[in-house]
């Protein structure tokens, strides 16, 4: 019997790129060249096959940008299955009205944040004052945003959401891939290689936690995401993906954690993705596994 899967993180391409052309947040084609499509339809088979009951389909800015239509349609087509999770330009100032459009008419269960470049250093598009009309408009629509930034940038980004979540606390955030050092996507580590930058990872039994999300501890507001970028990082350091999860809940509770697969970013296959799911969960107790492989998502996204 399967612990049914709440997956948090898959993100879709189209197969029609005539209705949906790919307008990338990086202004390049080169990640636009796809050789392979995940559409909706796809997923709910996926889904069906291997226990994931519903899912939060992220928009994949550096395929689509801004363009949140293909995810916008996939929600409507599947509500009961799929909350869409749209990314907006926090410094454009037409954003937060576009965003309670969103959420009102379209259906809308979530925003995502997200810094496009690596050699980008600032936190305006977290806390600059437009930024800030949009953190406030989505927790009047009391809907979760979740954020991604780089590895490089955890140092000033965790800082600048701390802040954020102290002034919205009613407000569910939720830190893609975790934001410990195992945040590397495998692109982003390649690039750390070529620049000649440390790639190691912080290893049991803290995995780096107390010295990146631990400032959280007293905001429940925060939730982490896990994927499968951190299963990879984990895999590089020979580490049990049971044990990391097992130091989170036992810092933050089951209630702040939930899993994602990365569908469309990362390589394994579906069902692949689904048994890590389960297998990182090993650990826990049967209250603990059915909030993080489940319940946090299903209160932030469906309640």
């Amino acid at each position: 019997m399967f612990d049914p899967l709440f997956d948090t993180h898959a993100h879709l391409i189209s197969d029609d790129p005539l209705a949906y052309p790919p307008s990338p947040l990086r202004g390049t084609t080169q990640v636009t060249a796809m050789d392979y499509h995940v559409t909706a339809d796809w997923l709910i088979e996926q889904m069906d096959l291997h226990g994931v009951v519903k899912a939060a389909i992220v928009q994949r800015g550096h395929v689509y940008g801004y363009d949140n239509r293909y995810i916008v349609d996939s929600g409507k087509r599947f509500p009961d299955r799929l909350a869409s999770v749209v990314i907006l330009d926090s410094q454009d100032a037409a954003s937060p009205r576009a965003l309670s459009r969103l959420v009102k008419e379209a259906g809308v269960r979530g925003a995502r944040l997200a810094q496009t470049r690596i050699d980008f250093y600032d936190t305006a598009w977290l806390n600059s004052p437009a930024a800030m009309n949009f953190w406030r408009t989505a927790a009047d629509l009391e809907i979760p945003v979740a954020v991604i930034s780089f590895r490089r940038h955890l140092s000033w980004t965790l800082l600048a959401l701390k802040f954020i979540a102290e002034l919205f606390p009613s407000l569910p955030i939720i830190i893609d891939h975790v934001g410990t050092p195992h945040t590397l996507s495998n692109p982003e580590k390649q690039k750390f290689i070529e620049a000649g930058l440390d790639t190691a990872m912080p290893g049991a039994p803290d995995f780096g936690v107390s010295e990146t999300i631990g400032i959280f501890d007293e905001l429940p507001n925060v939730h982490f995401k896990f994927t499968e970028i951190n299963l990879d990082r984990l895999r590089d350091q020979g580490a049990d993906p049971a044990q990391f999860i097992r130091r989170l809940v036992n810092r933050f509770g089951a209630e702040r954690l939930m899993w994602g697969s990365d569908l469309g970013q990362s390589e394994a296959p579906y069902d692949q993705k689904a048994a890590m799911a389960r297998m990182s969960a090993s650990s826990l107790n049967d209250d603990e596994r059915r909030a993080f492989l489940f319940g946090t998502a299903n209160r932030l996204y469906f309640s």
